[in-house]
């Protein structure tokens, strides 16, 4: 029945269309469930079954849940008090898009010793939830963050390591049309959390613009 309620809730009308898609659709063509050939026992409970090329595969229900649930949470802290961090490649578009949605910030790229843990320093910050999009990627956030007890959100996919995340939101974090989809997704629930935007209405963005651009070298 949850699951019921949440796939009704999670039905989506894209402005270039005037039907109504279910969100199942949209996880399916972003590769949002796909993960890699190496599962851990933390994910293990995440996966419905492995492929012919031997990859594994993500629940789209649960990943649903855990959007819901993190949204539910980021709204009760209050998005400003947050702020999402990422060392991963294709993250960082995704990451500036949501951030500037939703208020919240954001820290790209290398995460320097001391930034949650040491007063003294300059760039010290005291967030209420930190955001990572990678708990291997992002290891100095989550440990610095467990050591502060600030609460860590992440995304996961079947390789990581998930034992020091408070919610965990099962996610092919690598693939730039995956992330991009991640994030707008999270935004959308956030703002419909909020009444801000209505179940049935569009975006002002569109996955696209949350989406990582291609560089010269991958074009070549």
């Amino acid at each position: 029945m949850i699951l019921y309620v949440a796939w009704r809730r999670f039905k989506i009308v894209m402005s270039e269309q005037t039907e109504a898609i279910d969100i199942k659709k949209l996880i399916e063509r972003s590769g949002l469930r796909v993960g890699t050939n190496v599962k851990t026992k933390f994910m293990k409970s995440f996966i419905t079954k492995t492929t012919d090329e031997g990859l594994y595969m993500l629940d789209g229900d649960m990943t649903l849940e855990k959007i819901m649930t993190s949204a539910k949470f980021i709204n009760r802290v209050g998005a400003e008090n947050i702020i999402v961090c990422s060392g991963r490649q294709y993250a960082g578009i995704p990451i500036e898009q949501f951030c500037e949605m939703t208020g919240a910030k954001h820290h790209l790229g290398r995460f320097m010793p001391g930034t949650l843990t040491n007063p003294s320093l300059p760039y010290y910050i005291e967030p209420k939830i930190v955001f990572i999009s990678d708990p291997e990627v992002d290891e100095q956030a989550l440990i610095e963050a467990t050591n502060a007890g600030i609460p860590v959100i992440g995304l996961s996919n079947t390789e990581n390591i998930t034992s020091k995340l408070d919610i965990i939101i099962p996610a092919n974090n690598r693939g730039r049309r995956a992330l991009a989809t991640m994030y707008w997704l999270l935004v959308r629930q956030i703002l419909i959390e909020k009444g801000e935007l209505k179940e049935n209405e569009s975006m002002k963005k569109e996955i696209e613009d949350f989406e990582a651009k291609h560089t010269e070298e991958e074009i070549e």
